[in-house]
């Protein structure tokens, strides 16, 4: 069984247009950027620049996945999705890595579901083609399996947190982690799918933005999460937030010897 979606569909802009596209480029994508001229050349016919929507599900737990996608706006969220319909984030991918580790990996399908957090736009790779390139043992693998490592880091992060750390902490960790994939300092995001995100109670969600409103750290009305004070706000969070982050600058981007 597939996944079908409805999604706008364009081709990569060529890289040498005489007048340079309004569209968003594959090299918006660190993981793209990073390949060295022979292998992006190679690639860039089969990009395709799609649009996601607020909610879009890229792909869904036990389906075969059609594709990669290599994200240049907006935020993917992984979710763990439990038989009562409940569900709680495990990472969150922007335009640092890649979203579907499990067509490389060799597992075709994964536990997880994919949903776009943030609306943006993505480039996507078929998945045949994905596997042609990772077999070549080449740029493109070495670069994916960095990531999968600093995404592994991220997931067992998030679960140690999710266990040992208050709701205030995880909040903070979630915020700052999200709004490191988005170009400003703004997050549209509703209570309740934060609480959806964390996999807590909506009025524990409301208390915790509370406290970080009363305490100047944000401004929050009518969905938008805008951060005030940084620094403060990294001050605030636990350990989890900073291990995630040195190790996501430890492995990527990663650059080639010329």
């Amino acid at each position: 069984m597939t996944l079908t979606m409805t999604l706008s569909v364009t081709r990569a802009p060529p890289e040498t247009a005489a007048t340079p596209s309004s569209l968003p480029t594959p090299k918006q994508n660190q993981i793209l950027a990073a390949l060295p001229a022979a292998e992006y050349a190679r690639l860039l016919p089969n990009l395709e620049l799609i649009q996601l929507p607020l909610g879009t599900v890229l792909y869904e737990p036990g389906v075969e996945m059609d594709y990669v996608y290599f994200p240049i706006t907006g935020i993917i969220s992984l979710l763990y999705v439990m038989q009562s319909g409940a569900s709680a984030e495990i990472a969150l991918t922007g335009n640092e890595g890649l979203v579907g580790v499990s067509l490389f990996m060799g597992g075709e399908s994964t536990t997880s579901r994919a949903v776009a957090q943030n609306a943006g736009a993505s480039y996507r790779l078929k998945s045949d083609i994905l596997r042609r390139e990772f077999a070549l043992g080449g740029p493109l693998q070495y670069l994916a399996l960095r990531y999968t490592q600093a995404l592994m880091t991220q997931m067992t992060q998030t679960a140690a947190c999710n266990r040992h750390h208050t709701l205030d902490q995880q909040l903070c960790r979630w915020l700052l982690l999200s709004l490191d994939r988005l170009p400003g300092n703004e997050l549209s995001m509703t209570q309740k799918l934060i609480s959806k995100m964390l996999g807590v109670t909506l009025k524990g969600v409301t208390e915790a933005l509370n406290k970080l409103r009363a305490r100047g750290l944000i401004r929050y009305k009518d969905g938008l999460i805008t951060l005030l004070d940084r620094s403060l706000l990294e001050k605030r969070v636990c350990e989890c937030y900073a291990v995630v982050k040195d190790e996501f600058s430890r492995l990527l981007p990663y650059k080639f010897a010329v």
